[in-house]
């Protein structure tokens, strides 16, 4: 059941579904250059003392805000400038999300990882577009979608000739502004392609406050423990120096000062679940 059916290639050095987790961690947007270097050179030098492959990561634009108030972004060619330099001055891969097809092009030319938000993962022609670039790519699981459903994603992406291709858990729906994760899916969804663990979003309450969403960060470290322990090939964390001062996201977001006693949690969690990975009942 755990076993993968292939790996991702990011970088030749970086490789999702191998002996290596892969942590994608970075602010939730592109707030500023400064931001994103104080939180990409510390998470990157935590990842690797603790074993992980490292990419940062940072939304270029939050077209899926709850208002049209909230903070979307500083620009869409100013956020890839500054991803960018993030990229050459940390030598680090890149992700980012993609909302339209016709973004996918240009932000390829940028980034390493092109991310499909949950809500747009049946978005056939965002797939496509996205495949069709040659860079690897990270499609959420959708909160309204079943795991063995999204094989059907993934089959859309290799079907354009692209075998780089991972799904990511966020939890899924339960009544209003509130997601729970079904552990299950995990498993499920890692006989289609490698699985990453989106545990900033897992806790997150979308529209939790009234035109933004809330979240409930304290829950994170036993929900990536529990994600950690299935055996699964990587995690998404958001993070961020002043989560209440963060443009986005701000009540899910993982404090950046406890981060580097989270991924040694979370690793030592990974390896006992790796250890125990192929044994069934």
């Amino acid at each position: 059941m755990n076993k993968f059916t292939n790996s991702m290639k990011i970088t030749d050095q970086v490789i999702l579904g191998e002996d290596r987790p892969v942590l994608f961690a970075g602010p939730c947007a592109v707030e500023s250059f400064d931001i994103c270097m104080e939180i990409g050179s510390k998470t990157k030098e935590w990842a690797e003392r603790n074993g992980f492959s490292y990419v940062f990561k940072a939304s270029f634009d939050k077209a899926n805000r709850t208002s049209s108030n909230s903070f979307r972004s500083i620009g869409m060619d100013k956020s890839l400038e500054v991803l960018q330099r993030v990229g050459k001055e940390l030598d680090v891969p890149l992700v980012t999300d993609i909302h339209e097809s016709y973004q996918a092009k240009d932000v390829a030319e940028v980034v390493d990882v092109l991310q499909i938000p949950a809500f747009l993962c049946r978005q056939t022609d965002l797939l496509l577009a996205a495949a069709e670039t040659g860079k690897a790519v990270k499609i959420k699981r959708g909160q309204f979608m079943a795991p063995e459903d999204m094989q059907y994603a993934v089959s859309k992406v290799r079907a354009a000739g692209n075998d780089n291709v991972c799904l990511t858990e966020r939890g899924y729906s339960l009544g209003y502004h509130n997601l729970v994760v079904d552990m299950r899916s995990l498993p499920t969804m890692r006989q289609y392609a490698p699985v990453v663990f989106d545990v900033t979003h897992s806790v997150q309450q979308p529209g939790g406050q009234g035109g933004s969403s809330g979240g409930q960060r304290q829950f994170a470290p036993f929900l990536a423990r529990a994600a950690a322990a299935t055996g699964i090939d990587g995690f998404f964390i958001e993070t961020h120096p002043e989560p209440s001062k963060a443009l986005s996201d701000g009540p899910n977001l993982v404090p950046l000062d406890k981060m580097e006693g989270f991924l040694e949690m979370l690793k030592e969690a990974w390896e006992m679940g790796r250890k125990y990975a192929d044994f069934s009942v």
